[in-house]
C-alpha cells in the first residue's frame, strides 16, 4: 500500500567499482525510484589501481537525481552511503580531493602491510585478522612515508568523501569503513601507539562513529547538484559488503546471507567475535551489538564467463539438471589463490574424474556442484569457529536467477535457502538510513521481503555429501586445508568417513583415499 504524502522516503547510495547506484524506498521497503551512472576513469597498471574522486561525485549526482525523480514531493528522511572497503583519498580542509583515490585492490603498499602487521600484531590477533597489502592501513603508511598528506589535509574513505561533498565539509567515518584502516573495534579508538610506530600522525585520520549515526545534513549547493533536498540528514554508512547483508535482513545470530555472483561471499551474525587463526574470516561490528563475521571466496560463477562465453545458460540448465551428481571433484577457481573458506596463495582450480568427452552442460553441472560444495565448506569452517550456522540462508547475486542452481545449494547445504524480492548494497544503505539507533535488524525485517524459499530435499543428502567429501578430500590432499580450525577438521571427518571420502584419519593426519 503506497505511503502517505507525509511519510518519509529513504535514500541509499552504493559506490561500486564500475558505477554508482541509488535506491529510494519507503518505510515498508517498496522501491520508489532507482538511478545509476557509470564510472569510466579507472586507472589500472600492475599493482596500481586509482580512480578520480570527482567522477564519484558526478556519478552520485546523476544516480540520485534519477532515483529522486518520482518522489512526488515526499520528504527524504535520510541518505546513507556504502562504498568499496579499503579505498582511500586525501582530502583538503573543505573535504575536496587533493589527488587520485587509491582503490580497494591497489597493492602498492605490500611492504607496508608487513610493517603494519608487525607493529600491531597483538591488536590484530585480538581482532581476529591479519593486515593485507590491499587494506587501507598499509596505504596510509605508504602515503605518509611519501609526504602525500600535507598539513591541514586528512585521509577519508570513499563513502566519507562523497558524504563530505554532500555536506560541504568533512564528515566522520564509520567503524565499518574504518576496519581495514586499523581502527580498534574492541576499544572503539584509533590505535595511536600502533600508528605512531608506523610514522602515521593520528590527526590525519577522521573521527569515527557507529553506522547509522547522523553526521551532517545536505548543503544547499549539494542539493542543487544531487537533487537531494537541502537539510536531508546524512547517516553514517557501512561497507558495500555489510550494506548488502543489511539488504537481506540476516542480522540475528544463526542467520547468514550468501551472495553468489562472480565470486561467493558469506556474511552472518554472532554475539561474540570469531577468531580465525588463518585469517579467512574476519568480523565487522554489528550496530545493534555483537559481530558480523564473513569471508569472500575467489571461486564463484565467474569461471563460467571464461569456460562458457556467450552460452545460453537456461538451455544448458535444462540439460544439466538431468545429470545427477557428477563424479570426481571440481574446484571452480578461475585465477590463482584462495582467501575463503581457506587461505592458500598457491591454490588453483581443478576438475578431476569427469568424462573425457564432457559437453557444455556437463561443465555447468560440475561448476554448479563445485561452487555449492565450496559454500558448504565455508559453513563447516564457520561452525568450526563456533559460529551458529543453524538458521536459513538468504541468497543474493546473479546466480539466484537460476532456480535449479539455487535448489542445488539448498540440497547440498541441507538447509532452506531464501531469495529476497530486492537486494543489493544500495537497498541496504537505504535501510540503514531508515533505522533508529540499535534497531537495524528490526528495521531490516520490516523492509526486506522474501520472494521464494527453496527447501532442501532430504533424499539427496547422502549422494551430495559424497560429492562434497570428494572435493574436501582433493583440497586436503593438496595441503590447502592444513590450517583449518581443528574442530572443522574433526567434524568433516565424522560427516564423510562412512563414504570412503574422508581426507583425515582419526588422528587428524592427512589420508586422502584413491578412487
Amino acid at each position: 500500500m503506497p505511503g502517505s504524502a507525509d511519510d518519509p522516503l529513504w535514500l541509499g547510495v552504493d559506490l561500486g567499482t564500475q558505477g554508482v547506484r541509488a535506491v529510494l524506498v519507503d518505510g515498508s521497503g517498496d522501491v520508489v525510484g532507482t538511478g545509476s551512472a557509470p564510472l569510466q576513469r579507472d586507472v589500472r597498471e600492475g599493482e596500481r589501481h586509482e580512480q578520480d574522486p570527482a567522477e564519484w561525485w558526478s556519478a552520485t549526482c546523476a544516480a540520485t537525481r534519477a532515483a529522486l525523480a518520482g518522489r512526488g514531493g515526499r520528504p527524504v528522511g535520510g541518505v546513507s552511503i556504502d562504498a568499496t572497503s579499503g579505498t582511500l583519498v586525501v582530502q583538503d580542509a573543505q573535504g575536496r580531493a587533493a589527488g587520485p583515490a587509491l582503490m580497494y585492490d591497489d597493492r602498492r603498499a605490500a611492504a607496508e602491510a608487513a610493517l603494519a602487521q608487525d607493529a600491531g600484531a597483538a591488536l590484530w590477533d585480538a581482532l581476529g585478522y591479519r593486515m593485507q597489502a590491499s587494506w587501507a592501513l598499509p596505504k596510509v603508511v605508504w602515503l605518509s612515508a611519501r609526504d602525500a598528506v600535507p598539513a591541514g589535509h586528512r585521509l577519508a574513505h570513499q563513502a566519507d568523501h562523497v558524504g563530505a561533498r554532500l555536506a560541504g565539509h568533512p564528515v566522520p567515518t564509520d567503524w565499518s569503513h574504518a576496519l581495514k584502516t586499523g581502527y580498534d573495534l574492541l576499544g572503539d579508538v584509533w590505535p595511536d601507539a600502533v600508528l605512531e610506530r608506523l610514522g602515521v600522525d593520528p590527526a590525519v585520520l577522521p573521527p569515527v562513529v557507529a553506522p547509522g549515526t547522523r553526521v551532517a545534513v545536505v548543503s544547499p549547493s549539494a542539493a542543487q547538484e544531487s537533487g537531494i533536498p537541502a537539510g536531508t540528514p546524512i547517516v553514517a554508512g557501512m561497507t558495500d559488503g555489510c550494506a548488502a547483508q543489511v539488504a537481506t535482513a540476516a542480522l540475528a545470530p544463526g542467520q547468514w546471507c550468501s551472495a553468489l555472483g562472480t565470486t561467493l561471499v558469506l556474511k552472518g551474525s554472532t554475539p561474540e567475535l570469531l577468531h580465525d587463526p588463518t585469517g579467512a574470516v574476519y568480523c565487522h561490528r554489528n550496530p545493534d551489538g555483537g559481530w558480523l563475521p564473513g569471508g569472500a571466496s575467489s571461486t564463484g560463477a565467474g569461471v563460467l564467463a571464461t569456460d562458457l562465453p556467450g552460452a545460453d545458460l537456461a538451455a544448458l540448465t535444462s540439460r544439466a539438471r538431468e545429470r545427477g551428481v557428477p563424479a570426481g571433484a571440481t574446484y571452480p577457481l578461475a585465477g590463482r589463490g584462495e582467501r575463503f573458506p581457506f587461505v592458500a596463495d598457491d591454490a588453483e582450480g581443478f576438475d578431476l574424474g569427469g568424462p573425457a568427452d564432457g559437453d557444455a552442460a556437463d561443465r555447468l553441472q560440475r561448476v554448479a556442484h563445485g561452487v555449492a560444495y565450496v559454500e558448504r565448506l565455508a559453513f563447516d569452517v564457520l561452525a568450526g569457529l563456533d559460529a551458529d550456522v543453524s538458521g536459513p540462508v538468504v541468497a543474493t547475486g546473479g546466480a539466484t536467477r537460476n532456480d535449479w542452481w539455487t535448489q542445488l545449494r539448498a540440497d547440498v547445504l541441507q538447509r532452506p535457502v531464501e531469495v529476497p524480492e530486492e537486494s543489493g548494497s544500495a537497498l541496504g544503505s537505504a535501510v540503514l538510513a531508515a533505522a533508529p539507533p540499535g534497531r537495524l535488524a528490526e528495521t531490516a525485517r520490516a523492509m526486506v521481503r522474501i520472494r521464494r524459499r527453496f527447501d532442501p530435499d532430504p533424499t539427496r543428502a547422502d549422494e551430495l555429501t559424497e560429492g562434497y567429501g570428494r572435493l574436501v578430500s582433493a583440497l586436503g590432499e593438496r595441503g590447502w586445508l592444513e590450517k583449518a580450525p581443528d574442530k572443522f577438521r574433526k567434524a568433516t571427518f565424522m560427516n564423510v568417513q562412512g563414504r570412503n571420502v574422508a581426507f583425515l584419519n582419526s588422528s587428524g593426519e592427512g589420508g586422502a583415499p584413491r578412487e
